[in-house]
């Protein structure tokens, strides 16, 4: 969409028709993406397994499982969807080592964030940009810790911020040609998308009522917008299936209700409440992890929409974007479980996908304005950001202190306060108006270079102080005693935590149930017993029953202790 959207006291005249695309171009978006995958694995190559869990236990037992390996036990948590794991299976093709499939995993994430930089490119390029101030921003934004920290994980979010400006970029050609490849494209992007997260359904939907409202704007787009609608009910279908799949195989009990928890805040007052600040407070981290660039952008595209001599192309994709934004925002932090942490009420992580957009929506309009118009919009900004932060505190009040405060939440803003103990939301808001003021005096025409540079310094920065410093590459140790061989079974009173940290390392095997209070010995082919270890009691103490010949192995995950009891009798190979 074009973003000539306030008026400015200096209009330039229409430029001439430019010269053909140069040579040049192909071989540096090229390089870029080479890049940006090189950053991206800097600064996950010291990562060697999962970290966040339950939900990269989740995303690697359902890509094993897709590659024909042992799944697991997941009943209860979160379902994590298919369409991710799907992209990841090929990294357990070649090895069945987890430190090795971890970095296979990095390296596939780290080259589907890496496709952002063309996509940027593209995107700037929509925005009115040139093509020489469009690269060095898009490259810049690409590196928005808001598309690049989650990267560094097996989290879907990797590939989320690749799928919604492919999305948007697909659709946007189809809204302004009718052609029905690019409906195909953009339907398979949006149904893909829902395969991989609730986010993406919400796209779908979105998605779904463009194609009917450009079916119903004319004769000639019926046809391409039908076109569209079977790729996306066919992906969707698929997605569905594959979904179904993980679903039987991985949860045989069940998951966590996050449907009944939507119903009941939908229906209520205080369940409103709750959807609506939670929504403000993604909007308020959307634009302080963007360095304010957001709040920038998300103005310009409302004024896109709002003024009615705008294009009518440039309005419909407006709200579009505004309609996947605000519903992914609100959907999300309705069917949030109140967990009791500061995360609830302020969040990034669901709309970091839209993050890349923003930023290069604000980053264009306050370029391409005159001075008086771009301190407006900023000013806009400011105003914005303020009344969201103002909103979370009304709400939130003392909770955004007694609560618990998980840093891995909140990347850039602990980057922007310089604490990782806490959330101290009107500091982190002032820090990124500063910024936003610099990058307003930076990104005037003759700059914009300048104002590229800015920015990924402040990303680097920022991703530094989120990863914390390079370390040396090393492989964490089994868990388990003995050789990776025979069934492996936790008792029933054994932490979930635990349990579920196990799942991925335990390779060669789906992890089983044993209940140490029956009395009764393992089954034939069972190597190794892990039982809980309560405090003060003696690894050898954790088990009194246990088979003659049996070793305890102590372990710890976090706070919790537990006992891996091992048969060295078993054989098999070495890891």
């Amino acid at each position: 969409m074009s973003l000539a959207l306030l008026p400015s006291r200096r209009q330039s005249p229409p430029a001439p028709p430019g010269p053909r695309r140069p040579r040049a171009l192909p071989w540096l978006l090229a390089a870029g993406v080479l890049a940006q995958a090189a950053v991206r694995l800097w600064f996950a190559w010291s990562r060697t397994g999962p970290a966040a869990n339950p939900d990269e236990t989740g995303y690697l037992l359902a890509a094993r499982l897709l590659a024909g390996g042992p799944g697991g036990d997941l009943s209860g948590n979160t379902f994590y969807q298919g369409g991710y794991p799907l992209l990841l299976t090929p990294a357990f093709w070649f090895s069945s080592a987890p430190a090795t499939v971890y970095t296979t995993v990095i390296t596939i994430n780290a080259l589907l964030g890496a496709a952002l930089f063309p996509l940027g490119y593209a995107a700037a390029r929509r925005f009115g940009l040139a093509r020489r101030p469009a690269l060095p921003l898009a490259f810049a934004a690409a590196l928005l810790p808001a598309t690049t920290f989650f990267g560094a994980f097996a989290l879907a979010d990797a590939v989320l911020p690749t799928l919604v400006p492919a999305w948007l970029l697909a659709l946007d050609r189809f809204v302004r040609n009718g052609r029905a490849g690019d409906a195909a494209l953009a339907s398979l992007a949006a149904s893909f998308a829902a395969a991989v997260h609730t986010r993406g359904t919400i796209l779908l939907a979105v998605h779904a009522a463009a194609l009917v409202a450009m079916a119903l704007s004319g004769r000639r787009r019926i046809r391409a917008a039908l076109a569209g609608g079977a790729v996306a009910l066919a992906g969707y279908a698929a997605g569905s299936a594959l979904n179904a799949h993980i679903r039987a195989e991985l949860y045989p009990r069940g998951t966590r209700d996050l449907a009944g928890i939507l119903a009941s805040r939908l229906t209520t007052v205080p369940g409103q409440e709750w959807a609506l600040s939670g929504a403000a407070g993604q909007l308020w981290y959307l634009v302080v992890s963007t360095w304010g660039l957001a709040g920038a952008g998300l103005v310009a595209v409302a004024a896109v929409l709002a003024r009615r001599r705008t294009p009518a192309a440039d309005r419909f994709m407006a709200g579009v974007l505004l309609a996947a934004t605000c519903g992914i925002a609100y959907a999300s932090s309705a069917a949030l479980p109140d967990e009791h942490r500061v995360g609830n009420f302020a969040y990034g992580r669901y709309l970091a996908c839209v993050a890349l957009v923003y930023a290069l929506a604000g980053a264009a309009a306050l370029g391409r304005l005159t001075a008086g118009p771009a301190i407006r919009l900023a000013a806009a900004s400011a105003l914005l950001l303020e009344g969201a932060a103002l909103w979370v505190t009304a709400y939130a009040g003392e909770r955004l202190r007694t609560h618990i405060f998980i840093g891995f939440d909140f990347p850039e803003v602990t980057f922007l306060t310089a604490d990782r103990s806490g959330l101290h939301l009107q500091e982190a808001t002032l820090a990124a108006l500063a910024l936003l003021g610099g990058l307003l005096v930076l990104t005037r025409p003759k700059a914009t270079a300048l104002a590229a540079v800015a920015i990924a310094g402040v990303n680097v920065a920022a991703l530094t102080f989120a990863m914390g410093p390079h370390t040396r590459r090393v492989p964490a140790e089994p868990p388990l005693p003995g050789p990776a061989s025979g069934g492996v079974v936790t008792d029933a009173s054994l932490n979930w935590a635990v349990r579920t940290a196990l799942m991925y390392p335990v390779w060669w095997t789906r992890l089983g149930a044993f209940d140490v209070r029956a009395g009764r010995p393992p089954a034939p082919g069972v190597c190794t017993v892990v039982v809980p270890l309560p405090d003060g009691t003696p690894p050898e103490a954790s088990w009194p029953a246990h088979p003659a010949g049996w070793l305890p192995h102590a372990g710890r995950f976090w706070s919790v202790s537990w006992v891996a009891w091992h048969d060295p009798s078993c054989a098999g190979a070495d890891r």
